[in-house]
């Protein structure tokens, strides 16, 4: 799907359900099998047909996307200089006139794990997308996990604007090359994320905060973000979910995009899931984000800190 590039650079995300040797076998159901049928709503999923990610290898297989590589199944290259808060970086280039791509991926072991990839800009389009599963089984938590029937999750975010970046990763040109035929390299943005899950009546919510861009040049500041709210919305039987993702501003709420993921684990641990969000960002006209999280339960290694809280 071609997007509008904004400024010189462009987002490319992908979506996918794995096959072949991919750890990222989704399962959409609530026994430990596996299965292929699909459970990234089209919002979120855009432009990537699979995804095949080896932690251990350090190695990243994207197919599906357009004019990112050369055959269409591609091979990203592991870039630990542009990990952000426990997202690990790839990315793709065939040569300096291509294409530039970023991808971000995470992974909680026998849990939930997520992807995002974007295109930097090139001749004013970006293509773009999400991908998010689980490997393993799942169960809801039972009475003496979730007291209530509510569980949180906490931990980290990181998503892709259609907006160029600091260009740091981008193969070097011939000088004079025209800035026209130039590709880009996408803008991140970082954040923290906390959902609140009731497997009583089966709904979820939450939001994504302390957002912020990236410095664009070395030694910027970074820009502040409103926060993404995450609207209630039902879980289904195999722990998938889809909502709406809205902003407050001035007291009035508006939605700008679209949520969705899915539970892992037994008493679901873990937790992945994705964003799109459009024309949030007041500073920028135009502007889209494509977005993942990956968080743990509350009281287990992989949550943040924020779960310490006084026990009643």
């Amino acid at each position: 799907m071609k997007r509008a590039m904004l400024g010189l650079a462009a987002a490319t995300l992908l979506s996918a359900c794995g096959g072949g040797t991919n750890p990222f076998d989704t399962d959409d159901g609530t026994d430990g099998g596996t299965t292929t049928d699909p459970i990234v709503p089209e919002a979120l999923a855009s432009d990537v047909d699979s995804v095949a990610y080896d932690a251990d290898a350090g190695t990243l297989v994207i197919s599906g996307l357009s004019l990112d590589d050369t055959p269409f199944s591609a091979s990203y290259r592991r870039r630990p200089a542009l990990d952000r808060q426990g997202y690990q970086a790839y990315t793709a280039q065939d040569s300096s006139l291509d294409r530039h791509v970023t991808a971000y991926v995470r992974e909680i072991e026998n849990g939930a794990f997520a992807v995002v990839v974007a295109t930097g800009g090139q001749f004013s389009y970006y293509f773009a997308g999400t991908n998010y599963g689980r490997t393993g089984g799942y169960s809801a938590p039972t009475e003496d996990v979730a007291s209530g029937g509510v569980v949180s999750y906490a931990g980290t975010y990181v998503g892709l604007l259609n907006v160029g970046g600091d260009g740091g990763d981008l193969l070097p040109v011939t000088p004079g090359t025209p800035g026209d035929i130039r590709p880009a390299q996408t803008a991140e943005t970082t954040g923290d994320a906390f959902i609140n899950a009731d497997f009583r009546d089966n709904i979820v919510n939450g939001t994504i905060y302390n957002r912020q861009i990236e410095p664009i040049t070395d030694g910027g500041t970074p820009q502040t973000l409103l926060a993404l709210d995450l609207a209630p919305t039902a879980i289904a039987e195999n722990g998938t979910f889809t909502g709406t993702a809205s902003q407050v501003t001035n007291g009035t709420r508006t939605n700008v995009g679209t949520y969705g993921g899915i539970f892992a684990g037994t008493d679901a641990t873990s937790v992945g899931g994705s964003v799109f969000a459009a024309d949030h960002i007041e500073s920028i006209q135009g502007v889209e984000e494509y977005g993942i999280f990956v968080l743990g339960q509350c009281g287990t290694a992989e949550s943040s800190d924020v779960c310490d809280q006084p026990v009643p």
